[in-house]
């Protein structure tokens, strides 16, 4: 005689998430970029937020500043640039170029309203960081206590 034992389908979705990660991790990193099936030519972020600020620091390796665009619309900050292949001198023949030139952009949404007006950003060593200052009115505020 077999036993038989009740199915719950939880099989099924470990097996969903674990192709959700295999076809995540495909996706090649490289040079501060990512790109892969879908995913265009886009860079690395690292986003945090501080008392007073979201910070955005954008991985933007070989790009020229004046190559580089940002805007804040609403709540969504778009970076948009293009990676522009130097003039190549005649030093003989090309055996591979891995290196993308073109353009990219990424827009993400941010997590609080900013005031867009007071943003600032610093180019450094192939880092953009962009300091955005949280609008007043999701700052917390601090509220008085009187006691009688």
């Amino acid at each position: 005689m077999s036993n038989l034992t009740r199915w719950g389908g939880r099989e099924a979705v470990s097996l969903r998430e674990a192709m959700d990660r295999l076809l995540e991790d495909s996706f090649v990193r490289f040079g501060g970029f990512s790109f892969g099936p879908g995913a265009g030519l886009a860079p690395l972020l690292n986003v945090y937020e501080t008392g007073d600020d979201i910070v955005v620091e954008a991985a933007l390796p070989g790009i020229e500043p004046d190559d580089i665009s940002v805007s804040i619309t609403g709540d969504v900050l778009t970076i948009k640039g293009e990676s522009k292949q130097a003039p190549r001198q005649d030093q003989g023949t090309l055996h591979r170029q891995e290196w993308q030139y073109a353009s990219f952009e990424r827009s993400l949404t941010l997590p609080v309203q900013v005031d867009a007006d007071r943003a600032t950003s610093q180019y450094e060593n192939g880092v953009l960081t962009l300091t955005l200052p949280k609008a007043e009115a999701v700052k917390p505020k601090r509220v008085q206590i009187k006691t009688k």
